[in-house]
This record gives C-alpha cells, sequence and structure tokens, in this order.
C-alpha cells in the first residue's frame, strides 16, 4: 500500500446496521464515489457483510428489501452481549482470555443455528468467491481467543467468513471453519481500523458510532446521523427496520460522498466519477 491508495474500512452494526451501510454504499454509488474502487476493503461484523456484497458487485438495490425468512429467528439474547461487553472492560484479564471467555458465553447461548448463519449470509453476500480486489474479513477464534483475518488467499469461502465476522455472541452461533469454531470480529478490535495501517487514506464507516481503539484517526469518520440513528433504532436486531435503515444510508450518502471526495488522492477513479457528476 502506498500514500497514493485509500481504503474503506466498515465496522459492526447488527443486521441493521448492515442494512445502513448497504443503503449508504448504493447511494455512494448513485452520488458518483465506488467504495469498491478501495485499495483495501476491511469488513468486521456488519462490515464485513457489506464489504463483501460491495466489492463482488452484489447488486445493493435488491437488498432494500428482505425476503420474509423461511422460519423465524429464535429470539436474540441480548443479555449475553451485555456479559460480553462487560468482559470486555475487565482491564484485570488479558485480550485473550476476554475473548476465550466471551468465546464461551457463544457457545452456551440459544441462538441462530451456525448452518441458519451460513445461508442468510450467503443469500446477503450472494456468492463464495472472493473478488479480485482486496478485502479483508475479521473474525475472533473462539477457543484459542485470537484475533483472525480471512482474504482471498486463506482459502475460505467468502461467504462463510462473511458468517463468521458477524456471528454475534447471542445473535448466532459461533461458526465452524475448518474444524474450528469462530465469531464476530468486533471483539478482536472493534472496527478493526488497525489493518488499514500503511494505508495512505483512510475513510471509516461506523454504524455504532467511533469504536476503533488505538492508532491514528482516519481522514474521514462516517457515523449514522440524526436520522439515521432514529431509523436504526435502540435494537439492531429489530429486522422490521432493515428497510427503514437502508433508506436512511442511502439518503446520508450524499453528505458522506461529498466528505470522501475530498480526501480521495488525486487521480482516483472514484474522485474522477464524483466531479464528473
Amino acid at each position: 500500500m502506498t500514500s497514493h491508495e485509500w481504503a474503506l474500512v466498515l465496522g459492526p452494526g447488527g443486521p441493521v446496521g448492515t442494512a445502513w451501510l448497504l443503503g449508504l454504499a448504493a447511494g455512494l454509488r448513485e452520488a458518483g464515489v465506488e467504495p469498491a474502487d478501495a485499495d483495501l476493503v476491511v469488513g468486521t461484523s456488519a462490515g464485513a457483510i457489506a464489504g463483501a456484497a460491495i466489492t463482488t458487485g452484489r447488486d445493493l438495490a435488491a437488498l432494500e428489501e428482505l425476503p420474509p425468512p423461511s422460519a423465524p429467528p429464535p429470539p436474540a439474547d441480548m443479555s449475553v452481549m451485555v456479559r460480553a461487553f462487560e468482559l470486555g472492560a475487565d482491564t484485570s484479564l488479558a485480550p485473550d482470555e476476554v475473548r476465550r471467555r466471551i468465546g464461551r458465553l457463544a457457545l452456551d447461548a440459544g441462538a441462530l443455528p451456525e448452518e441458519r448463519q451460513r445461508a442468510d449470509m450467503g443469500f446477503l453476500v450472494g456468492t463464495d468467491e472472493w473478488p479480485p480486489g482486496r478485502l479483508l474479513v475479521t473474525g475472533v477464534d473462539v477457543a484459542a481467543g485470537e484475533p483472525v483475518v480471512w482474504d482471498a488467499a486463506s482459502g475460505v469461502p467468502l461467504a462463510a467468513a462473511v458468517a463468521a465476522s458477524s456471528a454475534a455472541p447471542g445473535y448466532a452461533e459461533p461458526v465452524t471453519i475448518g474444524g474450528r469454531r469462530y465469531m464476530d470480529g468486533a471483539f478482536a478490535g472493534g472496527s478493526n481500523a488497525d489493518l488499514a495501517k500503511g494505508v495512505g487514506t483512510v475513510v471509516l464507516v461506523e454504524p455504532f458510532g467511533p469504536m476503533s481503539p488505538g492508532g491514528a484517526e482516519p481522514d474521514v469518520r462516517i457515523v449514522p446521523d440524526e436520522r439515521s440513528a432514529e431509523a436504526i433504532g435502540d435494537n439492531v436486531a429489530d429486522m422490521s427496520r432493515w428497510t427503514p435503515a437502508y433508506r436512511a444510508g442511502r439518503r446520508q450518502a450524499a453528505e458522506a460522498a461529498r466528505r470522501i471526495a475530498a480526501v480521495l488522492p488525486a487521480g482516483s477513479g472514484s474522485v474522477s466519477r464524483y466531479r464528473d457528476r
């Protein structure tokens, strides 16, 4: 990576935050800023879903509304995430031990079966083939408590990596890949913006608001504005908010495109498209 390149980092946001990210990406394309033009895309949890859909050329407009589920999902146990965040705030524990304990919570919780999680992510991503551009998807090894990063060279099907990255404790069971179980990549380090270190320009999009620990500040950080936050609501597992959140992201994209285009390297295809409009 060089100072003339740029990275797009997409952070966690739950199912409804995923919709907002997809709508934002669709709106950026309409505004003349192509998110797939980024030299590096880093996706975590909701951001992994959106990053995969963006870089593989998924028809984002087709995801504004979702088909009815084949069966109602089990209710999400939000108390598991509360306990996970409490563990994350315990500074007396080493990071890997924190993640191992959260992993045990994830394994014990009643949640969406991993087969259903993989099928749902397969629908949203639309393919198991990695894109030609550089996409990184983050996760956490439940037993070891160690962060992992998958890419095209990992040999892991794209939809499986995305399913693991978005398997939030209490919402979806950890996903099995190569005989090991993996959970939500947010526990590896928030939005994992550190993976974009060395890229000249970094655009960070975070549905939950700022949550990237350490590291340098991005050149642009985009979070839901007041109207988007209202559309997303307090329960990011409330799928009735999917379409309103998507539309809110799409609406917010015009302002986001202006901010992104202002910092992109000269000669970027995205800048050219934006300025030609």
